[in-house]
């Protein structure tokens, strides 16, 4: 069977264009789109591959209905007076279901050609259901006349087929080659660099005629200042580092200095009990939690200010590796808290409510065991995890003797780029799938920016010449997003999602991050909204896993996978904003060493290619391979089926688990008389309420033909209102950004209330909650009139 190459149509996929400026420099600049100049123009959908039908005059079409007319009517007298036959015996039921099959079931005709079923008669024409006969003229009733393009037969690829191309697609060979060439020496966020990647990110998306567009950010970053340095004095030691804290506040701060573990509540409660905190500078050692968490776990302990590093115990680095990082609790740009930084946009002066309160700095490994060996004070206890392998110091918890930090940060104006491309779904063109990677970085940013970039890269090619020259149709379209500043916490990723909110909160299906996707080799572990379990769970069956990661889980089963793959998803997480502060399926993941689930180079310059090649025993081409086709596999299941891959039934065991909690700790505040007439009932009805919505979705799954794009569509737009309606509407993003009811990060979450001090503030935040929980329960609900009013 020959197939006719299927030309694509080039559309405008976006209003948004790189624009060259008189002095050369590239900017984002919004544009009308093309179908918006004329009124009766059709809005872009599906690349359509019927050409547009000849226009003709109404004179000339009824001119020539009338000729064709005249003449078939000539000819059939003429034919019916000078060919007139006797009368035939009609064949029997054999006969004739015969000549069908030899007619049109895909037999031979004249010139070796096919007949029917889009083969080709003699000439190379079609002939029944769609064919063409001999010369080109149209044999079927309803089918386009002479003259008129004929489209091609539409192809369905098997789900195993597409696997089969996009892994064949994904080799390590494949890789060798764009892991070298997108390694740079420094990719700094709104560097010369950092642009120059953006616009050869864009043309690349260009050349596969993804429609490229970007979007320009004015962000405010923190960093040192080269004409005053930081600097730290403790007796007679003063200490220079090179490595900052993004967004610590400015100043000088003393006051005893007292070592603090990682800084967790539990270690600054345990050092609490022997040396008091209050005007302390704290030394900590990195790791645990996020640089952020750590400096505000220190301010509400009363502490004056912070100092990290990195101990040997944790990260297998040089002792005198300089450490980088940011400590805004939250995303963003946080001098744009909620709304995005477009333009100079003139808004009132704003600050995040996760700006830190005190001065924070890091310090070398070399530097801290200096500090520690004259700390002096009580002894952290024998067993103590507070102790780490600095040259075998003996840990001391210090509060004896002052030291001074003086942070001298200053904020600079830069201009940063979103890159995105996409493709564009067939069915739901306005449903679609991002995957995002993170360009810059503080120094070469091998495993944090170049292996991200990479895999986006050619997850782009990849699908892209799926479309052209395999003829795969995606039902839903996929975004590529290049984000920058993604070091200073996510900011360009968080700027497009506030700029952009009322766009694409209800119609991106799912976010995969690719950000550090490739750490090690021998074992996996994944982020991610309960929405997406299952799916974790089947495509990590069908990815091409390293030798070592595969044989560390084939032998697990059902019931022991989500323990030695899921995991929470941390603030610090590229995802994070998506899915607490968005609403939106999201997903990270990483392939890692056996012994650790920490990169030890994130955040120095010691992220390089030898150091992520000693990790993976010179495989990173081959892992990296595996890490895109488990990204690729995961988009391709959810543009691909008629129902989204997201199962509802995921946070029935998350949301049970919430509850329980706080009926526990509701009775425990009732024993002890400090909580009266307040019962967690509601809540736990408004929890059956989503148990009977994820049952209703069941059933209606059960009971609908999916093939019915309408009807699926439905079905779909129920499962996706899911994680948006689990955003509690009671809180400011300026104040909560994160507003998620189970995975934020606030007063308003299930977690917090479950360890509410504040019993006023119990009563309104358990109020609040049940009725988030019961409005997404009601949002799953398909017709207005079915809600369920139970509670």
């Amino acid at each position: 069977m020959v197939l006719c190459p299927l030309q694509m149509k080039s559309e405008r996929y976006s209003r948004f264009t790189l624009q060259p400026s008189e002095n050369g420099e590239r900017h984002a600049e919004v544009n009308l789109s093309d179908y918006a100049v004329d009124d009766g123009a059709e809005a872009p959908g599906s690349p359509s591959f019927r050409p547009e039908p000849p226009r003709h005059s109404r004179r000339n079409v009824v001119f020539t209905v009338l000729g064709v007319l005249m003449l078939f009517l000539g000819g059939y007298l003429v034919g019916a007076l000078v060919h007139h036959k006797p009368k035939q015996v009609e064949p029997d039921c054999g006969q004739r279901m015969s000549e069908a099959t030899t007619a049109a079931g895909g037999a031979t005709a004249a010139g070796g050609a096919t007949a029917a079923g889009g083969a080709t008669a003699a000439g190379g024409a079609t002939a029944a259901g769609g064919a063409t006969a001999a010369g080109g003229a149209t044999a079927a009733a309803g089918t386009p006349s002479s003259g008129q393009a004929v489209p091609p037969p539409e192809i369905s690829l098997s789900w195993k087929d597409l696997t089969q191309l996009l892994s064949g697609k994904l080799s390590s060979d494949v890789f060798t080659k764009t892991l070298r060439e997108f390694d740079l020496p420094s990719r700094s966020a709104g560097s010369q660099e950092d642009a120059s990647l953006a616009d050869r990110i864009f043309k690349t998306f260009q050349t596969l005629e993804m429609n490229p567009w970007t979007d320009a950010h004015y962000v405010q970053l923190q960093v040192p200042d080269s004409n005053n340095p930081n600097s730290v004095s403790f007796g007679s030691d003063v200490i220079k580092p090179v490595g900052y804290l993004a967004y610590s506040k400015a100043g000088r701060a003393e006051g005893p200095l007292v070592y603090g573990n990682y800084g967790r509540q539990q270690d600054l409660d345990y050092v609490q009990g022997k040396v008091d905190l209050k005007g302390s500078v704290l030394l900590l050692r990195a790791g645990k939690i996020t640089f952020a968490q750590q400096v505000d776990n220190a301010a509400r302990m009363g502490a004056s200010a912070v100092l990290v590093y990195l101990d040997t115990e944790d990260y297998d680095v040089v002792t005198n590796t300089e450490l980088y990082g940011h400590v805004h609790l939250g995303s963003g740009d946080p001098y744009t808290p909620g709304f995005p930084s477009f333009n100079h946009t003139q808004f009132a002066p704003t600050k995040s409510a996760g700006l830190p309160q005190i001065p924070a700095q890091t310090i070398s490994a070399n530097s801290a065991a200096s500090l520690l060996k004259k700390i002096g004070g009580p002894g952290v206890g024998a067993g103590s995890n507070f102790r780490g392998e600095l040259k075998s110091l003996s840990y001391k918890l210090g509060g004896v003797q002052n030291a001074t930090v003086e942070v001298n940060n200053v904020l600079v104006n830069k201009k940063i780029h979103n890159v995105f491309g996409v493709i564009k779904g067939f069915t739901d063109p306005d449903r679609y799938v991002v995957l995002g990677a993170q360009r810059d970085a503080w120094g070469r940013g091998y495993t944090k920016a170049t292996v991200g970039t990479s895999v986006l890269i050619q997850l782009a090619r990849a699908f892209q010449e799926m479309v052209e020259k395999d003829q795969f149709r995606p039902k839903r379209s996929i975004v590529f997003a290049s984000w920058s500043a993604g070091e200073f916490g996510s900011v360009g990723a968080t700027e497009w999602l506030e700029g952009y909110m009322s766009s694409i909160d209800r119609n991106v299906l799912t976010y995969i991050n690719l950000d550090g996707v490739v750490m090690g080799q021998e074992s996996f572990i994944a982020s991610a909204s309960p929405l997406l379990y299952s799916l974790i769970e089947s495509t990590m069956k069908e990815v091409n896993m390293p030798r070592r990661t595969l044989s560390m889980y084939s032998q697990l089963g059902n019931d022991k996978w989500e323990d030695r793959v899921l995991r929470t998803m941390s603030m610090e997480d590229p995802a994070y904003p998506f899915l607490a502060f968005a609403g939106i399926p999201s997903i990270s993941f990483h392939f890692i060493p056996t012994n650790t689930e920490s990169y030890p180079y994130y955040g120095t310059n010691l992220d390089s290619m030898d150091h992520l090649n000693y990790q993976t025993n010179q495989r990173t081409s081959e892992v990296t391979a595996s890490a895109a086709q488990f990204a690729g596999l995961m988009t391709l299941r959810l543009v691909h089926d008629h129902l989204l891959s997201l199962d509802v039934g995921r946070y029935y065991g998350p949301i049970t688990k919430a509850v329980l909690q706080i009926y526990q700790r509701v009775n425990q505040l009732t024993q002890a008389g400090q909580l009266k007439d307040v019962s967690p009932n509601w809540l736990n009805r408004a929890r059956g309420s989503y148990k009977r919505a994820v049952d209703d979705i069941a059933s209606a799954i059960a009971n609908t033909d999916l093939t019915d794009k309408e009807a699926a569509r439905i079905l779909n737009d129920r499962i996706m209102r899911v994680e948006h309606s689990l955003l509690s509407p009671y809180v400011s993003v300026v104040e909560t950004p994160f507003r998620h009811l189970l995975l934020g990060h606030g007063p308003h979450t299930l977690a917090s209330i479950a360890e509410a001090q504040d019993m006023e503030k119990l009563r309104t935040q358990l109020a609040l909650a049940t009725w988030n929980l019961q409005g997404c329960a009601n949002a799953m609900v398909g017709n207005i009139w079915n809600i369920d009013d139970e509670i």
